[in-house]
C-alpha cells in the first residue's frame, strides 16, 4: 500500500514493448534522466509505461461522457505504479502543421495580444469595438478577403507556364500541366474545342494562347480519344481546366507536399494588394495600440515586443504584465529572436518543443511530473545550459522532471539517473542502474557509463583534401542576407551554430541543379509511413524478395501462389477478419477503444492457408517477426536479402523486427532507416548526402556506428553535409561552417569556415569554445 510520506514513483512488472517484467524506483521532486542506447526501451518506460499510466488514471476520473470525446491511450502493461502523480507530456511531436500555424499560436502569446488590442487598443473616432476574434487572420471575422487571411497573392504569367514556346500542345509546352492521364485528357479536350495542339505554341493566336492558360471558364465536351489497336476507348465527357486555375487549385487544396512543390515552381507570390501582407481586414488594422497596428506587432522579435508594451489604462496594465509574463520564459530558452508572426513550418522541432516548455513554464503547475522527449534535440551547446536552468525552475515549483535524454550535459546535470539497456530491442529492456550518476561508474554492462566519465578527446583524423568546391549564394531568405558559402566536394562538412542562425535554410540551397552535383540525397527524420501497414521490410524493398523467396519454395508452386499472395496489403493470401492488420478495434462504450489481437489470424495477418507455405520451416509470418540481426543469419544465402539487411545492422538498427510498424519507429530511426535503403543501392558516380541533424535521439555509442558509415561514404568518393550541434562529430569533420553569431536577426552571417582548429579559435563563435574542448 502506498504511504503518502513515501517520496518515490515506484514502479513494478512493466512489461510494454521489449521491457522485462521491470521493477524501479524513481525519487519525486527531483529531475530523473532515463539514457541508454536507442532501441533500449527508455521511452518505452517513462512514456509508454508512467506517462501512460498517469494518463489512464487522470481519464477515470472524468465523467465517463466526456472520456469519449478524448482520445485516450489505452492502459500499460504493468503490474502496478504507486506514488505516482498527474502527468505532463511533451514529446517532440513532428507533425506537419500548417502555414497558419505560428509562434503566436503555439505559445497562446496571439490571443493575449488580440485581447489587448480588443480591450486597450486606440480605435478611430466614432468605431465600434472589435471582438478579439477579428485581430485573427485566422478566423471569418477578421481575415482580409482578398487573401482570405494568408498575406499573399499567387498568380502566374505566360512565360512561367510555358518556359519552352517552340514545342506544341501535344509534345509539353504547357509545363504545368500535369502528367499521365490527366494531362492527355486536358489535351483532348482542346483538340475536341477546335484548337491546334500540333502547332508550335508561339504561332497560335494570341487569343486562343490567352484562353487557354487563362480562362475561368470550364466547358464540358464529348471526347473521342485516339483508338489503341489493343483497346477499344468509349467517348467520355470530358471538363476542361485552364493551366492558370488547375495550378492554383493544387497549390491550395493538394495534401502533397511534392505536388505543392511542383505547382509553386508556376506561380508568382506578391503581398495582397488590399492588406500589405497583413492577413487582417482594414477595420483590425485601424486600431492600434502604442501608435502601432497589431499586424506590426505581431512582426516585432519578441524581445523587442515586450520592451514596447507598457499600460496607460487598469486595462491596459492588467493585460501587458500578462503578455510579458508569458513572453519572459520564451526568452530565457533563447528563443527571443522569433516573432509571433513566424510561421510553424519555418522552426526546427527543437524550437517547437522550447516552445511548448515556455508554455508550460507560464502555467505555474504545481505538484505533477514532467515526462519530456530529449528536450536538448536542436539545441546548440551554448543554450544547453539555459535548458537546464529551466528544467531546476520546474523541479524547485515542486514538480518532478523525468526525462528522456543522450546529451551528456543535461545527463550530468540530473539528480537520478535510469540507465536502461544493456542492448537494443531484445538484448535490452532491463534496468541496469538507478541511482545518483556518480554511482553509474561501476555498472560494467553499461553503454552509457563509459562515455559519461570519459573526457578525453578522441583520437584525431585526417582532414581529407577536397577535389573541388560547390559554391553556393548570394543567399538572401530567412535571416540570411546574400550570404555566400563554399562546400569542398569529396569530403565530410558539418554546418553549425546556434538555432535559429540559418543553418537548415543555408544548406536547403544545396541542389541537384549545382555544377558538381551529379545526385542529391536529403535524410530527414520525417516518418518512413503514416499507418501501420506501412513497416520496416515494406519501405527498404526487402519485402518484395522475401515475397519473392516464399513464391518460389515447391509448395507455393504445387498450390499455383504468386508473389501477391504473400502481401497482406491485397486480399488473397492475407486474413480477411482484420484485413490483414493483425489486430481488430474493439469498441468499449465509455472507455477507450482497445486493439485486441484478430480472434482468426492471432495476429499474424495471413490466412491459414498462406501460413501453410513455410521456407526453411518458418512461414512468412515468423518470418516478417525476426529481428534484422536475427534475419540476417536467416537469409545468409540470399544475397539481395542480406545486402539490405547487412546495411541495417550497419547504422546500428540490428534490434528492429522487420515487420515493426512505421508508427512505432522513432524520427532518428526513420532517418536511419533512410539512410540503409539508400546504402543498400551501392550507387556508382557521385552522389551528395545532406543530413539534418543525424545524431538526434541516437546514444554516443550509436553516433559512432553511424559516423563511421558516414565516412565510409565520403571515402567512396562521396560528399557528405550535417547540420550538426553535437561536438565530437564536428571535431571528427574536414571541413566547418559556422553561422551566427545570434539567432534570428542577429544571426544568419558565416562567422567562420575551415577545418575545425581553425574554426575552434574563431573570435566572436559561439561554437569555437565548446570545439576546441573536445579537438585533441
Amino acid at each position: 500500500m502506498h504511504s503518502p510520506s513515501d517520496q518515490y514513483v515506484r514502479v513494478r512488472g512493466a512489461r510494454e514493448h521489449n521491457l522485462k517484467g521491470v521493477d524501479v524506483d524513481i525519487p519525486r521532486d527531483a529531475l530523473a534522466v532515463f539514457t541508454g542506447v536507442s532501441g533500449s526501451g527508455k521511452s518505452s518506460l517513462a512514456f509508454g509505461t508512467i506517462y501512460a499510466e498517469a494518463q489512464r488514471r487522470y481519464f477515470e476520473s472524468v465523467a465517463p461522457y466526456a472520456r469519449r470525446l478524448i482520445h485516450q491511450v489505452g492502459a500499460p502493461k504493468v503490474g502496478e505504479i504507486t506514488g505516482l502523480p498527474p502527468a505532463v507530456s511533451l514529446q517532440q511531436r513532428r507533425a506537419a502543421p500548417t502555414s497558419r500555424s505560428s509562434v503566436g499560436t503555439v505559445t497562446n502569446l496571439s490571443n493575449s495580444l488580440r485581447m489587448l488590442f480588443s480591450r486597450a487598443g486606440d480605435y478611430p473616432p466614432g468605431a465600434e469595438r472589435l471582438d478579439s476574434d477579428a485581430f485573427s487572420p485566422n478566423t471569418a471575422a477578421g481575415a482580409c478577403p482578398e487573401c482570405h487571411g494568408l498575406g499573399q497573392v499567387h498568380d502566374t504569367t505566360e512565360e512561367l507556364l510555358v518556359p519552352d514556346p517552340s514545342l506544341s500542345i501535344r509534345e509539353g509546352a504547357i509545363a504545368a500541366w500535369p502528367g499521365a492521364w490527366q494531362g492527355k485528357n486536358l489535351r483532348d479536350i482542346l483538340d475536341a474545342l477546335g484548337h491546334d495542339v500540333d502547332r508550335p505554341w508561339r504561332e497560335l493566336p494570341a487569343q486562343a494562347r490567352e484562353w487557354i492558360l487563362f480562362t475561368d471558364e470550364q466547358p464540358v465536351v464529348t471526347v473521342h480519344p485516339v483508338r489503341d489497336a489493343e483497346r477499344i476507348q468509349r467517348p467520355y465527357q470530358g471538363t476542361y481546366m485552364s493551366a492558370r486555375r488547375y495550378v492554383l487549385k493544387t497549390f491550395s487544396d493538394t495534401k502533397s507536399a511534392s505536388l505543392r512543390a511542383k505547382a509553386e515552381r508556376f506561380l508568382t507570390s506578391a503581398p495582397c494588394p488590399v492588406c500589405g501582407g497583413s492577413r487582417l481586414r482594414p477595420e483590425a488594422l485601424a486600431v492600434t495600440f502604442g501608435g502601432r497596428t497589431i499586424a506590426e506587432l505581431a512582426a516585432l522579435p519578441l524581445t523587442d515586443l515586450a520592451a514596447l508594451l507598457d499600460g496607460r489604462t487598469e486595462t491596459a496594465r492588467v493585460l501587458t504584465e500578462d503578455l510579458k509574463s508569458r513572453i519572459a520564459p520564451v526568452v530565457e530558452l533563447g528563443l527571443g529572436y522569433l516573432s509571433l508572426d513566424r510561421s510553424t513550418p519555418t522552426l526546427s522541432a527543437g524550437e517547437l518543443q522550447r516552445l511548448r516548455l515556455a508554455t508550460q513554464l507560464r502555467s505555474g503547475l504545481f505538484g505533477v511530473v514532467y515526462v519530456l522527449d530529449e528536450p536538448s534535440a536542436g539545441l546548440h551547446p551554448a543554450d544547453t545550459e539555459a535548458l537546464l536552468t529551466v528544467l531546476d525552475r520546474l523541479k524547485s515549483a515542486g514538480n518532478s522532471v523525468f526525462v528522456v535524454e543522450h546529451h551528456l550535459e543535461v545527463v550530468r546535470g540530473a539528480d537520478w539517473l535510469v540507465d536502461v539497456g544493456p542492448g537494443a530491442g531484445e538484448h535490452g529492456g532491463r534496468v541496469l542502474y538507478s541511482g545518483p550518476p556518480a554511482e553509474l561508474a561501476c555498472v560494467a554492462e553499461s553503454a552509457t557509463a563509459v562515455f559519461l566519465f570519459d573526457e578525453s578527446p578522441g583520437p584525431g583524423r585526417e582532414v581529407r583534401s577536397p577535389r573541388g568546391w560547390l559554391r553556393v549564394g548570394p543567399v538572401t531568405r530567412h535571416n540570411l542576407r546574400a550570404v555566400t558559402a563554399e562546400f569542398p566536394l569529396g569530403a565530410f562538412t558539418a554546418v553549425t551554430g546556434v538555432s535559429g542562425s540559418g543553418k537548415s535554410t543555408l544548406i536547403g540551397e544545396l541542389t541537384d541543379q549545382l555544377p558538381g552535383v551529379d545526385r542529391l540525397v536529403r535524410v530527414d527524420q520525417r516518418p518512413i509511413g503514416r499507418t501501420p501497414r506501412s513497416n520496416l521490410a515494406t519501405y527498404t524493398g526487402l519485402f518484395d524478395v522475401v515475397r519473392k523467396v516464399f513464391a518460389a519454395t515447391e509448395e507455393a508452386r504445387a498450390r499455383g501462389y504468386g508473389v501477391g499472395r504473400f502481401s497482406f496489403n491485397v486480399s488473397g493470401g492475407r486474413c480477411e477478419t482484420c484485413q490483414g492488420e493483425g489486430f481488430v478495434s474493439v469498441e468499449l462504450l465509455f472507455l477507450p477503444s482497445t486493439y485486441a489481437p484478430c480472434p482468426d489470424c492471432g495476429g499474424a495477418r495471413y490466412n491459414p492457408e498462406t501460413l501453410e507455405v513455410t521456407y526453411r520451416e518458418r512461414n512468412i509470418a515468423e518470418v516478417l517477426d525476426l529481428t534484422v540481426e536475427a534475419a540476417a543469419e536467416f537469409f545468409a544465402g540470399i544475397p539481395a536479402a542480406a545486402r539490405s539487411l547487412g546495411t541495417l545492422l550497419d547504422v546500428g538498427l540490428g534490434y528492429l523486427r522487420l515487420g515493426q510498424p512505421a508508427t512505432e519507429l522513432s524520427g532518428g530511426e526513420a532517418q536511419r532507416i533512410k539512410l540503409a535503403s539508400e546504402l543498400q543501392h551501392g550507387r556508382r558516380g557521385h552522389t551528395l548526402y545532406l543530413l539534418d541533424e543525424p545524431t538526434t535521439g541516437l546514444h554516443p555509442a550509436d553516433v559512432e556506428v553511424l559516423m563511421d558509415r558516414l565516412h565510409g561514404l565520403v571515402d567512396a568518393g562521396h560528399t557528405v553535409v550535417v547540420v550538426e550541434h553535437d561536438m565530437t562529430v564536428v571535431a571528427g569533420a574536414d571541413w566547418v561552417i559556422d553561422l551566427g553569431p545570434g539567432g534570428g536577426d542577429q544571426g544568419g552571417r558565416i562567422v567562420a569556415a575551415g577545418p575545425p582548429e581553425r574554426v575552434a579559435s574563431a573570435a566572436g563563435s559561439a561554437t569555437a569554445a565548446y570545439l576546441a574542448r573536445v579537438l585533441p
